[in-house]
């Protein structure tokens, strides 16, 4: 058994304020399917807009939300989930522009079958991305997110649901911020393209409560 312990990019001090019980829930959706997500090719920030099945696969999501009245609803400035949320039922999403995806720098729109064929072992959560973000900026970007929907609103009041519509990667890094996890621990999150997730409580303690919707 290999007892060494995995060294965490710098910034990846796990959060530790955790409000009362029965804080805010954050609700996660993926946008749906993109040309490159189809293939399996990198897809950072080119703004690629969804295929007709993603289209379909948006409206599919729209009935896992449509019983939650959202206090604020959020989206990456990416028109692949601008329109995932408007097809979902949320074409008045605010813009957050940190929502967007990783950069993946050189790998960008490469498959990533071709990248672990010339890196036999790679994982993008271990060795990053040559001339892209660290997993360090993404987790930063997260965080702020995860401020965000846990500070009071403007009226002084916590919000009860947010939503926030993004992508795979990101999300999953979030998902690891929000239970106080190190940003790398994001690998075990999978998450297809236009599923729902909720981020919650158990008590006092940030929990999953519910998984790809």
């Amino acid at each position: 058994m290999n007892n060494a312990t995995a060294v965490e990019p710098a910034g990846s001090t796990p959060l530790t304020h955790i409000p009362v019980p029965g804080g805010p829930k954050l609700w996660l959706l993926r946008h749906g399917e993109t040309e490159w997500s189809r293939s399996g090719q990198y897809t950072g920030l080119t703004d690629l807009p969804l295929t007709p099945d993603g289209e379909d696969q948006a409206r599919s999501a729209r009935p896992a939300l449509a019983a939650t009245e959202f206090d604020l609803v959020l989206t990456s400035p990416l028109q692949r989930a601008r329109r995932t949320a408007e097809l979902a039922g949320f074409p008045d999403a605010e813009v957050e522009p940190n929502a967007v995806e990783w950069d993946y720098g050189d790998y960008e729109g490469i498959n990533s079958a071709v990248v672990r064929a010339e890196n036999p072992g790679y994982l993008i959560w271990d060795s990053g991305v040559p001339n892209g973000e660290t997993l360090a900026q993404v987790a930063a970007r997260a965080d702020a997110i995860v401020d965000r929907v846990r500070a009071p609103l403007p009226d002084g009041t916590l919000a009860a649901n947010v939503l926030l519509v993004a992508h795979g990667h990101f999300l999953r890094v979030l998902s690891a911020r929000w239970l106080g996890l190190a940003p790398g621990e994001g690998r075990h999150f999978v998450l297809g393209t236009a599923k729902v997730c909720t981020l919650g409580w158990d008590k006092r303690t940030p929990a999953v409560e519910q998984w790809g919707l």
